[in-house]
């Protein structure tokens, strides 16, 4: 009786260890599947939330006629964290450098593009993720240890350990035996070719100077440059007429306020203003010199854009002045500082140099005496300005000394004739001799 009973508590308690191994078995099975399951999810996550959130940024529209440029620099690499608005590229165009910001603040992820290379209007540029901007932290270069080797092996093993001695060392003193019969061999060797360099013949001089060339890509802007210059070398029927002006009446009353003028209105008075005023008021009186040809057709403009000339580090640009038949003389000085300044940072637009029906060249602050400047097509002159010399002239049958400036009037033949050319040229010697007359506005 007594060994039923223990049978069937053995059966039992069997039966209940199957079961909770089976529990255990199935619990474990049942964690494994969700820990996979939760890392699956929160790849998923990762990856939707990554896809969703970056962005491409594509070249931007530079202008109706612009639908190409060269990539000139990148300002971001991958990594760097960037503000909203805050310049990433800069495109180089024929007439301007375009810059490309970031739309939102974030982190550079990826660069679609090398520097110089030519990217076309609508292109992807480059990846952007949604973020906080602000500086990258500098990585910080730690020291990698390795864990598994002992701190006592954890030295610089760059440093060579010294060379354990031999017995035989040990005996010696330790000074190797065979070591001064070695450096005797040495000493032999090295006096031999001592002899056969005596006996060499000396070496050729070189020749004095460096012979090195350096080759640069042009830039567009250059490249558009020599391709208008170029142009309008073959397409207008150029010449060139000169004058001589006396600008005393013109140094003296600019001498004379210049100090007024820019306590007043922050601006310098300069010469340039004065030549603008006056071709401004000579070529309403010669309206071909204010005029272009677009086909077979001659057309006059009734107002006047001058364009002048501002050589920069990468060329010279001709932004406008508009309207500046309306302008006095602070006024057209201040518009020509403001567009001198924005030509030598790069911040020119095309607004800013679109058009022009005249051009103004002075190439007298870099000291040119004479010149002959090249049309700017489809315009048919161009005004040259020079240095200021004192020369000696006759002044009412005395000679004098007084500063003159040769002017130069390089014009479309096919549109103006040599007296018009010459008249024009004129008008403006009796503008700037006599400013007054601009005043008054009488020849």
């Amino acid at each position: 009786m007594l060994s039923k009973r223990v049978i069937a508590a053995a059966r039992s308690r069997a039966f209940l260890a199957s079961r909770n191994v089976q529990y255990r078995d199935t619990a474990i099975s049942l964690s494994k599947g969700w820990k996979a399951a939760d890392s699956q999810m929160r790849r998923a996550q990762f990856h939707s939330s990554h896809l969703l959130q970056v962005e491409t940024v594509k070249v931007p529209q530079m202008a109706e006629s612009i639908s190409e440029g060269t990539l000139r620099s990148w300002s971001k690499q991958v990594g760097d964290s960037v503000e909203a608005d805050e310049e990433v590229a800069t495109i180089e165009t024929d007439k301007i450098d375009v810059s490309v910001n970031a739309p939102k603040s974030g982190k550079i992820v990826e660069l679609l593009a090398k520097e110089d290379d030519t990217v076309n209007v609508g292109q992807d540029l480059f990846r952007i993720e949604p973020g906080e901007g602000g500086a990258s932290p500098a990585p910080q270069e730690q020291k990698k240890v390795d864990p598994e080797e002992p701190k006592d092996q954890q030295l610089d093993k760059t440093t060579p350990e010294p060379p354990t001695p031999s017995v035989a060392d040990k005996q010696s003193g330790g000074i190797p035996p065979e070591g001064p019969k070695e450096s005797k061999k040495e000493v032999k060797q090295d006096s031999k070719p001592k002899e056969v360099k005596s006996k060499a013949p000396p070496a050729t001089p070189k020749a004095p100077g460096n012979r090195g060339e350096t080759r640069v890509k042009m830039n567009r802007m250059r490249l558009r440059i020599a391709e208008r210059l170029k142009e309008s070398q073959n397409a207008a029927a150029s010449l060139t007429t000169f004058n001589e002006i006396d600008m005393s009446s013109l140094m003296e009353m600019r001498k004379k306020y210049k100090d007024e003028v820019l306590k007043e209105h922050d601006v310098k008075l300069g010469f340039m203003s004065a030549f603008a005023r006056a071709c401004a008021l000579a070529l309403k009186e010669i309206p071909a010199a204010n005029a272009s040809i677009e086909g077979d057709e001659i057309v006059y403009h009734d107002y006047v854009d001058l364009s002048v000339a501002v050589a920069t580090p990468k060329g010279l640009v001709t932004p406008v002045v508009r309207n500046a038949e309306g302008m006095g003389f602070v006024d057209i000085e201040k518009e020509i500082a403001a567009l001198g300044t924005k030509a030598r940072d790069g911040k020119l637009t095309l607004e800013d140099m679109a058009g022009g029906t005249f051009t103004i060249s002075n190439g007298g602050v870099f000291g040119s005496l004479y010149g002959t400047p090249i049309i700017n097509l489809p315009q048919s002159a161009v005004l040259g300005m020079h240095a200021i010399k004192d020369k000696p002239v006759v002044v009412n049958g005395q000679i004098v000394i007084r500063p003159i400036m040769v002017v130069a009037l390089t014009y479309d033949h096919r549109l103006l004739d040599g007296r018009e050319a010459v008249t024009f040229l004129v008008k403006v010697r009796d503008y700037i001799e006599d400013p007054r007359k601009m005043l008054l506005a009488l020849n």
